[in-house]
């Protein structure tokens, strides 16, 4: 029982001895700046008041949101909207995350009131956030001056989209041998491509606009036996080619039995 309540008085004390850290730090700040109160004092002090927000990432927005006296006063574009908030009306609950981490944020912040002029004295302020940062996997900001307003800690990156394609595949070998099909399995040269347009000329045959961007062509000798009757393209409308005997190439559309004989003109 006593060596319990030795070790509960030894937490209890060190609780006390960080709250007194955090009212003593703001204190000698005000002291050490003139007697009219400064922009950075007041970003100071609200960078103190997120000391209430338990997740880390809302704490670093708050941080960035307490930073708005100063960018004001330079005459800066104002910090995100939704830092603003959280510096305004800091939200509580839950016991804070990272304290260490914390608390060397807020000592390097301290520190910046050494630095003469507000504009070098944002950049040390942002720069004292490095350690949360690096402890929540963020990446360094791209551009280390006051303009650049740091984005919010609580929204993740997008992914990068995926490049699109410079055009259609290259145009299809016709060297697979002239009785290709017969005796051997061939692969085919478009595989369930969706029809994305096609056309009808005067005479019936067809010119369809794959997905992918190839466009090919109904031949002469087919499209009296074999007319098209689709009656729309689209995702649904499934596509595939292979090469057939005599340099040609065959296709099927999804949905049908039928075989058309095409050639690709681009």
């Amino acid at each position: 029982m006593i060596q319990a309540a030795k070790i509960a008085g030894s937490a209890n004390k060190g609780s006390v001895m960080r709250y007194f850290w955090w009212l003593l730090v703001p204190v000698c700040a005000v002291l050490a700046a003139p007697a009219a109160a400064r922009p950075r004092d007041d970003a100071l002090s609200g960078a103190f008041r997120c000391a209430a927000v338990p997740d880390s990432r809302q704490w670093l927005d708050c941080y960035y949101g307490a930073a708005q006296p100063v960018r004001a006063a330079l005459g800066l574009p104002p910090a995100l909207a939704g830092q603003v908030k959280l510096a305004a009306v800091p939200p509580g609950g839950g016991a804070p995350r990272d304290e260490g981490v914390r608390d060397e944020v807020m000592a390097n912040a301290a520190g910046c009131n050494r630095v003469a002029g507000d504009r070098p004295w944002l950049d040390c302020y942002y720069a004292a956030a490095m350690p949360m940062r690096v402890t929540l996997g963020l990446a360094a900001p791209a551009q280390a001056t006051p303009v650049a307003i740091p984005q919010l800690a609580t929204v993740r990156p997008m992914p990068p989209r995926p490049a699109a394609p410079a055009g259609p595949p290259p145009m299809p070998r016709n060297n697979v041998g002239l009785l290709a099909g017969i005796f051997n399995d061939t692969k085919p040269v478009v595989h369930n491509v969706p029809m994305q347009s096609y056309t009808l000329n005067r005479k019936g045959a067809f010119t369809i606009t794959l997905a992918d961007g190839e466009v090919w062509t109904q031949a002469a000798e087919d499209e009296v036996y074999h007319p098209a009757h689709w009656r729309e393209a689209g995702p649904h409308t499934l596509v595939t080619i292979s090469p057939d005997v005599l340099n040609t190439f065959v296709m099927t559309v999804s949905g049908e039995s039928r075989i058309y004989k095409v050639k690709r003109v681009r």
